[in-house]
């Protein structure tokens, strides 16, 4: 499949305008706060998803992360649990804290609608949490099970708790995995993000089988630490994303997390 040049930081730069103070009134709103990362991420964009387009539009809570990565969106307390939060990282905006420069290529992650909290600080968004969001979109799982089945694709101990701050909590695993899982991500947005003139969309199935892809590779992704290694699945992964039909919305995303429910956590390759 061909590239494509994606000019997303105008397209989010346009959807923060319309989007920031949307979804209800200053007096009467739940603080969604929290942290982004692969490592913490700074002018990262963070909104609640109503409408499940992975796409900051008018009426959605937005802010941008701070130097630490932090965010606080204020929103309709009736909307917590109802929708997921998106954060984007953006091309030539978004600076990762591992290495202090600007991220090479945007991508997305998100937090499921199930952990989002207004009472906490808790809503962390990592590579690790949009793995956990998209195993729960199947169908095929409830929190627990997605994330017992993440833990031990992960080789984590039972306590590993995939949802949180692990730069905090300082689990050099799940930190480097989440790393990897960024940058796999970035380099395949180029398949996700779909432009016709000025409009820039997201190809939920694509995105989501990417994701599938990753969850049955999960162990060679966590394992992974030369560039000959990640040039390779990243070029199994772009490979993978070239024979995912649009016609058949979710149904590749589907069969991966069947596929390694069936083979008791073993990949299947990408």
């Amino acid at each position: 499949m061909k590239k494509r040049f994606i000019g997303v930081a105008a397209v989010v730069a346009a959807g923060m305008l319309a989007g920031c103070g949307g979804g209800s009134s200053a007096t009467d709103t739940a603080k969604v706060a929290g942290k982004v990362a692969d490592g913490y991420l700074q002018y990262a964009t963070v909104f609640m998803d109503k409408n499940g387009n992975y796409l900051l539009d008018a009426g959605e809570p937005s802010a941008q992360t701070d130097e630490n990565g932090a965010y606080t969106l204020n929103v309709d307390p009736a909307d917590l649990g109802k929708y997921p939060i998106v954060a984007m990282a953006v091309q030539g905006v978004t600076i990762d804290k591992d290495t202090g420069m600007k991220v090479a290529h945007s991508y997305l992650m998100s937090l499921p609608k199930e952990s989002v909290s207004g009472t906490v600080s808790s809503n962390f968004i990592s590579p690790l949490t949009t793995q956990i969001r998209e195993m729960l979109e199947t169908g095929n799982y409830n929190m627990d099970t997605a994330m017992t089945q993440l833990r031990d694709r992960l080789h984590l101990d039972s306590g590993s708790n995939v949802m949180g701050d692990y730069i905090q909590g300082q689990n050099q695993t799940m930190h480097s995995t989440a790393q990897n899982m960024a940058s796999i991500m970035g380099g395949q947005m180029g398949q996700v993000f779909m432009t016709s003139g000025t409009t820039t969309t997201v190809d939920v199935n694509r995105y989501r089988g990417m994701m599938g892809a990753m969850f049955s590779n999960i162990s060679s992704v966590r394992a992974a630490s030369t560039n000959t290694e990640m040039t390779q699945l990243m070029n199994q992964m772009t490979s993978t994303l070239d024979t995912i039909s649009i016609a058949q919305p979710f149904q590749n995303m589907s069969s991966y997390y069947r596929q390694g429910m069936m083979s008791g956590g073993g990949g299947m390759g990408m």
